[in-house]
């Protein structure tokens, strides 16, 4: 079946689902594949739920009726299915990279631009393959801006998610040490995310920019560039006036104070950003202000909340060495005593796991800290002379710790990588 032919079965549709779990009445079902299971299998059970239409790539599979789409391969058809539909629309694509911030950074985006435009953008952090593809499906005649968040772990991977979107603006909060073990290391890291620059340099697209990242600046010094940071010579001058680590960042534009949700300096420059992408689609200030300061940390990101026990700093999705150091220097600076760090391993690091997870060992070892609790097989092996260090293997080992001792009046950062699921610690802290 030809895209074409299979976008007039979209048009028909109210929508692209790939989870039967979140199917809605009328939708276009992609029946895709994944390591242990087979899409193709949920095909009945996808128009049973109330899909129209089923994409399957199995001719098995096909039943002898209108609602079944026989394609060569359902993941292929539906990112054809994504580009033929986001080719449809002249409106402003904004691409978004980076290796830590991403979907804070794209939430406050959102946030601000949703104050003047109707805005499409990633739900979530569906920024893959295949995330990429149901956001550029979402946009529809009413869009008028479209912010696509675009994950990667290995190289190529962002050249291929912007030929997907064609972002005509894009930005890159930051180069860390993330994924590491498909991109071989931080100049892999450099060169992959890097990709977006390329395809906006080759497409004459805009590509905002940190002033005060180096690396930013001279990957740009060729093309086309929106810039912001504190420093005289940018698009837009925005000022860091937040008061220590444990306060909402604030920044200051033309004098004009605003005051964010979200806490520790890292995030100041996820918050320059919305608003220097407020200023270049030309949002007055009021309307920036307004979109930063309404925005609230969700989905265990920085979020900072009292328990009937503690205060804790909940920062849980994802963790890598450079977010897992930033996190450490903010809350470190806080002036508190009685603090404790639950750290969870940092995923996908392939050789430099060990050398990296004892990196952070080391860091903290002679902080005041009053007790350091260290989850998964990767910390586990760190050596410590430390009394104040105690490692465990599953997050399970540290729920059973944490009832038997029963914190009271302690500040408590909680950050790892998600497949740790140190979340679920928060209900007995």
């Amino acid at each position: 079946m030809q895209v074409k032919e299979l976008y007039a079965y979209f048009l028909r549709s109210t929508g692209v689902a790939t989870d039967t779990r979140k199917i809605k009445k009328g939708c276009l079902f992609f029946c895709l594949k994944g390591e242990k299971f087979d899409g193709n299998t949920f095909a009945e059970e996808a128009l049973a739920k109330g899909a129209k239409f089923v994409v399957v790539d199995n001719p098995k599979h096909q039943k002898n009726n209108h609602s079944y789409l026989l394609v060569k391969e359902s993941l292929g058809s539906l990112q054809e299915l994504a580009h033929h539909h986001r080719n449809q629309f002249s409106i402003p694509v904004i691409g978004l990279t980076g290796s830590n911030g991403k979907t804070t950074t794209k939430e406050l985006i959102c946030s601000v631009l949703s104050q003047q435009f109707i805005t499409t953008a990633t739900e979530g952090n569906l920024n893959n393959h295949i995330g990429v593809p149901l956001t550029l499906l979402n946009i529809n005649s009413k869009t008028q801006i479209t912010l696509v968040e675009m994950g990667a772990n290995h190289i190529k991977e962002i050249a291929f998610l912007c030929e997907l979107s064609q972002p005509s603006l894009g930005y890159i909060t930051n180069f860390g040490k993330a994924h590491l073990e498909g991109f071989g290391n931080v100049d892999g890291v450099i060169k992959g995310k890097s990709e977006l620059y390329q395809f906006l340099k080759k497409n004459k697209g805009i590509a905002l920019i940190n002033q005060e990242d180096p690396k930013q600046l001279k990957l740009t010094e060729e093309q086309r560039r929106f810039s912001f940071g504190e420093s005289n010579n940018v698009d837009i001058h925005i000022k860091n006036k937040t008061l220590g680590n444990n306060q909402s960042v604030c920044v200051e534009i033309d004098g004009i104070k605003i005051k964010s949700g979200l806490k520790g300096n890292y995030n100041f420059s996820n918050i320059a950003a919305a608003a220097a992408l407020g200023s270049y689609f030309k949002i007055s200030l009021e309307k920036i202000k307004k979109g930063i300061e309404n925005y609230i940390p969700s989905n265990n990101r920085s979020q900072w909340h009292e328990t009937n026990s503690n205060t804790l700093v909940l920062d849980a999705y994802n963790a890598n060495p450079s977010s897992m150091r930033a996190a450490l220097e903010s809350f470190l600076a806080i002036e508190k005593k009685d603090r404790v760090l639950i750290l969870g391993d940092m995923l996908e690091l392939g050789n430099y796991a060990q050398q990296e997870h004892q990196e952070i060992v080391d860091f903290i070892e002679s902080k005041e800290i009053d007790q350091i609790l260290l989850v998964g097989p990767e910390f586990k092996k760190t050596k410590s002379t430390a009394l104040n260090f105690k490692k465990f293997q599953t997050t399970d080992e540290v729920i059973a710790y944490l009832q038997k001792i029963n914190y009271q009046n302690k500040t408590i950062l909680i950050k790892g990588s998600r497949g740790i699921a140190l979340e679920v610690l928060s209900q007995h802290l």
